[in-house]
């Protein structure tokens, strides 16, 4: 029977297929440290408060890319190139999402919209990660070699999700609820269509490393339409609502350290 648990636990027995889920994994995170870091830099002089939780959020994705390529070399593997179909941050930025990267090589500082933007850019893809790191919590918590960095990695998702609650609840205060409810609306509708496609391409990649059957692969890619279908039809919105969270500050302080895992 197939299941969440199987699939990943089908992933990391095999070193080609673990290799390659570490690398999309870290790549996407690193280029989120990135995207982070350039942000916090331009911050317009009336957010300069907010820079210091940017670069928290950047730090912490860079520390997530460093725990992905650990977990790689503590078995011996070395990160392979990431099919282009696979990469999300790419993607996203190709539909539009978030903010140039034109813009973030730059030197101008960024607007109060652009900040808006990227706070609702953000709170769509960190409710992904969240959930998928939740999953990966619920299955592997406990597993010996990969437990420790999914809860390390799943606390910091929920942390940013709870961060981007919080600040745009405060930016909709000061009247731009229109603007940021347009733009998460506009984000999540573009996130489901590049994640079922990053999902379908990625399954692909990970069946022909691993010898999946036809029928196998034909119903992973079922499943993951099955699951746009009802994104599309409701679930988006989930991406959408905004409340105060329980976690109020969650990146007030510094980043933690990556821990070892060699």
């Amino acid at each position: 029977m197939l299941s969440a648990k199987s699939l990943f636990q089908e992933i990391l027995d095999n070193d080609h297929s673990f290799a390659l889920f570490c690398s999309i994994a870290a790549s996407g995170e690193s280029q989120g440290g990135w995207e982070n870091a350039r942000i916090a830099a331009l911050v317009p002089e009336s957010e300069r408060p907010l820079a210091p939780k940017i670069t928290r959020h950047g730090a912490d994705e860079d520390k997530h890319g460093r725990i992905f390529n650990a977990l790689m070399k503590k078995r011996g593997l070395e990160p392979v190139p990431v099919p282009p179909d696979t990469d999300y941050t790419m993607l996203l930025e190709k539909h539009g999402i978030g903010l140039a990267h034109e813009k973030l090589k730059g030197h101008e500082p960024l607007t109060v919209r652009d900040i808006v933007v990227y706070l609702s850019h953000s709170r769509v893809t960190e409710q992904r990660a969240s959930e998928q790191m939740e999953l990966l919590r619920k299955h592997f918590a406990d597993h010996p070699d990969i437990g420790r960095a999914v809860k390390m990695i799943s606390h910091d998702e929920d942390n940013h999700l709870a961060y981007c609650h919080e600040e745009l609840l405060r930016f909709a205060r000061a009247g731009h609820g229109r603007t940021i409810q347009r733009t998460l609306r506009e984000c999540a509708l573009a996130e489901i269509r590049v994640y079922r496609d990053v999902s379908i391409a990625v399954m692909t990649h990970m069946g022909r490393t691993l010898g999946w059957s036809g029928a196998k692969s034909a119903l992973l890619t079922a499943g993951i339409r099955a699951v746009y279908a009802y994104e599309r039809f409701a679930g988006w919105r989930r991406m959408v609502s905004l409340r105060m969270p329980e976690r109020r500050d969650a990146l007030g302080g510094p980043a933690s350290t990556a821990p070892e895992f060699a």
